[in-house]
């Protein structure tokens, strides 16, 4: 929601978009999971300095999500049968790959974006419009980008942790690559509204599909956990995953392998 025009990869089950927190698009409902949690503030989070806005606007987009976004996203997943929810998350996902060429060439990245353009050819001919991933079935996988990561690679700092209305978990540094990850989404030029508004729709509804199962594991102070998981997934993305093992790159979230020491604080 790979924010909005929207981007995201839903099938947990291939091995790159297990990789990835599926981009742009895909931030949007990923985020939308912070529409579970209390309100409890915990302890102060350096991190976090803007908690008590923050779990305000989470708690907005808890109600948003409680009565609205999930209902119709269990209602998709009921109906849809599971090769099409994967075929609709591989269109948006290899929507994304345009993002991530542009990114890629901007942070100096060439072998990447020589990928990610490999991938949408690919993708976008022999898997008809990306509905199959036949570029990952090849072997040719490469690092999701988004301006967020150009940035910090330019050497700009995180900035504060912050929860966006409707988009939900960000930083200020990730917020101000926002405008760009929307100008470089194919969505932001389809020129008729009612279909460029109905697959944006289709990419946020899938996305929240694809984390029902996974939103069950989640415990405790879930505002806290949810913004340690992002400010962590998204280090490890800007780094390109030298923190070590990805902890979300297995079928499932293994929370025994997740690192957070203010997740459950009392």
């Amino acid at each position: 929601m790979d924010n909005q025009p929207l981007s995201a990869g839903h099938d947990v089950s291939n091995p790159r978009k297990r990789s990835t927190f599926r981009g742009l698009t895909a931030m949007l409902t990923v985020v939308a999971l912070s529409g579970c949690a209390g309100t409890t503030v915990q302890d102060r989070n350096p991190e976090d300095p803007w908690e008590g806005f923050n779990r305000k606007v989470f708690a907005f987009n808890e109600v948003l999500d409680r009565y609205a976004l999930k209902p119709v996203a269990q209602g998709y997943d009921f109906v849809t049968p599971a090769p099409i929810q994967t075929g609709v998350g591989n269109f948006f996902s290899n929507l994304g790959e345009i993002r991530t060429t542009i990114n890629s060439v901007l942070q100096g990245k060439p072998g990447n974006a020589g990928v990610a353009t490999g991938r949408f050819l690919l993708n976008s001919t022999l898997g008809f419009a990306g509905i199959f991933d036949v570029a990952t079935d090849m072997e040719l996988t490469g690092n999701r980008e988004d301006f967020g990561q150009t940035l910090a690679v330019w050497g700009v700092g995180e900035g504060p942790y912050l929860v966006l209305p409707l988009l939900g978990p960000s930083t200020v540094r990730d917020t101000s690559g926002l405008p760009a990850d929307i100008y470089t989404s194919p969505l932001a030029y389809v020129n008729d509204d009612k279909v460029a508004y109905g697959l944006a729709a289709l990419d946020v509804i899938a996305t929240r599909a694809s984390y029902l199962d996974q939103e069950k594991l989640i415990s405790g102070d879930r505002y806290a956990f949810l913004r340690d998981t992002y400010l962590q997934r998204r280090r490890f993305e800007v780094l390109d995953g030298n923190l070590g093992k990805d902890p979300f790159a297995s079928d499932e979230f293994d929370l025994d392998d997740v690192d957070f020491d203010d997740a459950f604080a009392d």
